[in-house]
């Protein structure tokens, strides 16, 4: 069998891709697995360094409102749409799988010319114009969140690394605070805000790292790779450490008590299925994405959720640091939490996958 994947552009489709990948090889060896992707997105780095077959075709970013670039659009997406289906053909494709994107739209229109099957997966709670549009085509809809308006959505969850899913935070926290340098016994807070970081929430824990010290609270802050923070404490402060990148985040997060970080769909996901409670800070600007994924976690008693024009060291010292004290409370937030995550999500999508290509075998052999 061969699997073509289209989840390209933002790390935010192409993780999961991945991670469905994972699940596919782990499941059966010998599958063959192509992800589509395009030189402009984060495709060409992230693909390979998982061992995954990458093929690229023309990037067609749709606008967001009237441009120029209108005029062309057609043509772009005929080309991507082309360029598409003769991957499809290559490989011999039996099924494409889509995590939106703007890889994802021409490629579902090729998979629809070419008669492949398509399996749809939608991560956040609003879906994206691809996943609209791919929805429309198949009967195999995989989504991570309840109520989200797809037709024919069965709920999934998002997949998620092996090394999360493997993750046992009690039994790997000393050796994960040791790797980093932090104290084996203290309050732990972990920072981060993407994959790029958060201007807004390094700002806010700098300006609160004195009132966190004083109370004995340490620190892993992955602040981004752009980024630079300094953070600058008395001689005998619990330690405050700064990393630009951490490529271990099982590791981050086993040495945590608790995270201050966005909410972006994949975070959500992975806090819930280690069970780290966390405060979540909304990205501000774009469709409210952000606060919809956080939302359950908050109302199940698994975290918190501030606004980014709210957070600060009031807040910080006010609202994060008495829960931060309180080992019962986080251990009763570590509960609530677990309870929303979605360990089995790759598992559910495969089979989906499978019954997907079953069902066309069937149909071919009734004809």
């Amino acid at each position: 069998m061969h699997v073509v994947l289209a989840g390209g552009g933002s790390a935010g489709h192409i993780e999961p891709a991945l991670n469905f990948a994972d699940v596919l090889r782990e499941s059966d060896p010998t599958v063959g697995i192509t992800a589509l992707g395009t030189e402009r997105g984060l495709d060409t780095m992230l693909v390979p360094r998982r061992g995954y077959d990458l093929a690229l075709i023309p990037p067609v970013p749709m606008p967001r409102k009237p441009s120029p670039q209108m005029v062309s659009l057609p043509v772009r997406v005929a080309k991507a749409v082309s360029a598409a289906a003769r991957v499809l053909d290559e490989k011999k494709a039996d099924v494409l799988v889509g995590f939106g994107g703007y890889v994802a739209l021409p490629a579902y229109l090729a998979a629809r010319r070419r008669h492949v099957p398509i399996v749809v997966h939608e991560a956040n709670p609003l879906p994206g114009l691809a996943n609209r549009v791919g929805a429309g085509f198949t009967q195999y809809v995989a989504v991570t969140v309840p109520g989200t308006r797809l037709p024919h959505a069965e709920v999934t969850g998002v997949p998620l690394r092996r090394a999360i899913l493997d993750l046992d935070r009690a039994a790997s926290r000393a050796e994960a605070r040791r790797g980093f340098g932090l104290d084996a016994d203290r309050p732990t807070l972990l920072v981060f805000g993407g994959s790029q970081g958060a201007r807004s929430v390094n700002a806010a824990i700098r300006s609160a790292a004195a009132d966190l010290a004083a109370a004995g609270v340490q620190v892993l802050h992955i602040t981004g790779p752009n980024n630079t923070v300094e953070v600058d404490l008395p001689e005998g402060s619990p330690p405050y450490v700064l990393q630009s990148f951490v490529d271990r985040m099982d590791l981050a997060y086993a040495a945590a008590d608790m995270a201050l970080c966005r909410s972006g769909m994949m975070t959500c996901a992975e806090l819930t299925a280690v069970g780290l409670p966390a405060a979540y800070v909304p990205l501000p600007i774009g469709n409210g994405e952000q606060r919809r994924n956080a939302a359950p976690i908050e109302a199940e008693g698994g975290g918190l959720i501030v606004d980014d024009g709210d957070l600060d060291a009031a807040w910080l010292r006010e609202q994060l640091l008495p829960v931060l004290l309180d080992a019962g409370r986080l251990a009763t937030m570590s509960k609530a939490a677990a309870t929303l995550g979605r360990r089995d999500a790759g598992e559910r999508l495969r089979d989906l996958v499978m019954r997907a290509v079953r069902e066309r075998g069937q149909r071919e052999g009734a004809a």
